[in-house]
């Protein structure tokens, strides 16, 4: 079953000699979310544009829905939905009419059903006779994404979707593409909370300075690139580290109150009951301990800045 975006060997160059994106190669399977991390100029948003036919490639192929994006770009461009960062829409038309005419665009017939659903989906039925103008910014975000599945996408890309709305609408879109999903369309997720793609995501790829250094399935990135911590809150402060603990990865805080223990998950049994059976072979007693496990973003930090 071939990917449902497949990009080979893609190369973006911009006038002056620039290098946006750099021998990019990425296949992305139907019916997965798939996060896309990055700092900001990293080339997320050149790769989406390329994608989604706005920006042209200086060399490669990009195939989406199994069409070639430059031989087939009206096919391509049909299985394309397209959520950007920015709010672009007609602000004198109403809600009901400027996602009716997105329908249109890509050749589809009229249902109203359909769109009545979507509207619904969003939180927008009550607005559909509204002008866009008179709408607040974050009811415009929720237009551009019925916009972008008027038509049925079979792919939806989200730009960055959730950047400066409330907790509302960000509830209503992650239930849609939870929804979506379960009907087997793809998603493709840009975004700078971290936390939802740990949620939401099948998969992770962290593009830096326009080359993908990493792809992987979330559940695995966080099993091997992941750190657990164990603190244990000792009941009488040290000056040093006794030598028994000097080979095991273990910190002394520097108020002499806390034993920080680094390990990896797989470590997990094996590194802490060794550390609790040498602390009490030597006598040294603790009140209380607690352990923390990297979360995504953790684990983003240290690739980006690596």
């Amino acid at each position: 079953m071939q990917p449902d975006i497949s990009v080979k060997n893609l190369n973006k160059t911009y006038g002056g000699g620039f290098q946006a994106l750099k021998n990019i190669n990425l296949d992305i399977e139907s019916g997965e979310i798939f996060a896309l991390l990055g700092p900001n100029g990293a080339g997320k948003t050149t790769l989406i544009s390329i994608i989604c036919g706005i920006v042209n490639l200086s060399s490669g192929e990009v195939k989406a829905a199994g069409y070639d994006i430059i031989r087939d770009y009206r096919k391509a461009r049909q299985s394309i939905g397209l959520v950007p960062q920015e709010l672009n829409t007609d602000s004198f038309e109403t809600v009901w009419d400027t996602v009716c005419f997105s329908r249109g665009l890509f050749g589809k017939p009229p249902s109203p059903a359909h769109i009545e659903q979507v509207l619904r989906d969003l939180s927008l039925w009550d607005k559909r006779s509204n002008r866009i103008m008179s709408l607040s910014g974050g009811m415009k975000r929720r237009v551009m994404i019925a916009k972008a599945l008027s038509h049925e996408p079979q792919i939806l890309f989200l730009d960055e979707p959730t950047a400066g709305v409330d907790v509302e609408l960000r509830r209503d879109m992650w239930n849609m593409v939870r929804k979506l999903r379960e009907n087997g369309v793809t998603i493709i997720l840009t975004t700078h909370y971290i936390e939802e793609a740990e949620e939401m995501a099948d998969r992770i790829g962290v593009i830096r300075d326009g080359e993908i250094i990493l792809v992987e399935e979330k559940s695995t990135l966080m099993s091997k690139l992941g750190k657990k911590e164990l603190r244990l809150h000792l009941q009488k402060p040290m000056e040093k580290l006794p030598g028994e603990l000097l080979l095991e990865p273990v910190e002394l805080s520097d108020d002499g109150y806390e034993l920080i223990y680094s390990f990896d998950s797989q470590e997990e049994q094996d590194g802490v009951a060794r550390l609790l059976r040498k602390l009490s072979e030597l006598g040294i007693e603790y009140r209380d301990l607690q352990t923390r496990e990297s979360s995504l973003e953790d684990i983003f930090v240290n690739l980006v800045h690596e």
